[in-house]
């Protein structure tokens, strides 16, 4: 169970853990010792605690009961809990008669009882335990679910199962070595859920134009149009390419160097030019992407070239990438310098030119 938080005095506790029979309080500033102070807990996030605790020993005792399913270790999460049962799987009409015959439990208001008994007492060995700590001193703690469970425990509870209000268990999840992950919810967690989702509702309606129920429907239709527009963008895509490297070979006389820059492409849009255009006396510098942010970039022609400005040009844009056979080509995070690139590889062309 998490620690607690607070005030002592003025000074906010950071963390709580426990060493030996001690409570160690972490803080920001020093504390006067001797001085008295006013100690302030967080309620909301300790009564939180408590249900889901006392919600995990609940579920723990019936599910044992119910279906010989024991709990092996469990986990008390920020937004859900975590039951690992040892068993392999647990049916969807188990999961509904245990949600059933727990929150049974709540309503019949029954009793829960801290007892503390001496660490000989011959009564431990008849309580659910996963052992003590090797550090442990002083009594032992047993927490009883009057005619339910009795189980050694450390944590803060509720003194009555009414005060956990609802236990909704949401589903199982896979575990490791041939377990299962029992998820749940508890009190005030049950009814926020409720309210989160409630707002997801209302926001879908209006964005869909329809009512809850259609919901799944509506978005099937949307995933739909959505992969036909992709599929159809791309061969635009594709098209576009082939008409670029086609203009571009048309031309009486071919520039050494053939730069462009595209929000909208992709890798197999570069690759496409880079095809068509063929390589052997051509260089392209090709990118894709936010002309300011990060992106996507193609370096291609004669393989000395490459293999000598690829490296560079990564770095200037301020990327990674790898080639071979007269391509180099990575992501870049700096795509408001392909300026400096283009100077760069102008520059390299003009050296290699039989004129300069």
């Amino acid at each position: 169970q998490p620690d607690d938080r607070g005030l002592i005095g003025d000074v906010p506790v950071l963390r709580v853990t426990r060493r030996g029979p001690e409570a160690v309080h972490f803080v920001p500033a020093p504390l006067e010792p001797g001085a008295a102070v006013l100690l302030s807990l967080d309620w909301e996030r300790r009564f939180d605690h408590m249900q889901q605790h006392s919600g995990q020993h609940l579920i723990t005792a019936i599910a044992e009961q119910m279906f010989g399913f024991k709990t092996t270790s469990w986990e008390l999460g920020r937004q859900r809990s975590v039951i690992e049962l040892d068993t392999p799987s647990v049916t969807a009409e188990q999961i509904e008669a245990l949600e059933r015959s727990v929150n049974e439990k709540i309503r019949e208001r029954v009793p829960v009882v801290v007892r503390e008994l001496a660490a000989d007492d011959p009564e431990i060995e008849t309580v659910r335990s996963r052992g003590l700590p090797d550090d442990h001193a002083g009594p032992v703690r047993v927490v009883d679910i009057e005619g339910v469970d009795s189980n050694m425990c450390c944590g803060t509870h509720v003194s009555n199962l009414s005060d956990l209000q609802v236990i909704k268990l949401l589903g199982t999840e896979k575990g490791k070595k041939n377990k299962t992950n029992l998820v749940f919810l508890a009190g005030n967690r049950v009814l926020k859920s409720i309210e989160q989702s409630h707002s997801t509702e209302k926001a879908l309606t209006s964005l869909l134009k329809n009512g809850p129920g259609e919901h799944v429907e509506a978005v099937k239709r949307l995933q739909s149009s959505v992969k036909l527009l992709q599929k159809n963008n791309l061969n635009l895509l594709r098209d576009i390419a082939v008409l670029i490297a086609r203009d571009f070979k048309s031309k009486p006389v071919q520039s050494q160097l053939f730069v462009l820059h595209r929000k909208e492409g992709d890798s197999e849009f570069m690759n496409i030019i880079a095809n068509e255009i063929g390589t052997e006396e051509t260089l392209l510098f090709l990118t894709v992407g936010d002309e300011k942010e990060a992106g996507l970039f193609l370096l291609a022609g004669p393989v000395e070239a490459v293999e000598n400005l690829g490296p560079r040009v990564a770095e200037l844009l301020g990327g990674k990438g790898a080639g071979k056979r007269g391509r180099f080509q990575g992501k870049a995070t700096k795509m408001s310098r392909r300026g400096e690139v283009q100077a760069l590889l102008q520059e390299f062309i003009s050296h290699r030119s039989p004129e300069a």
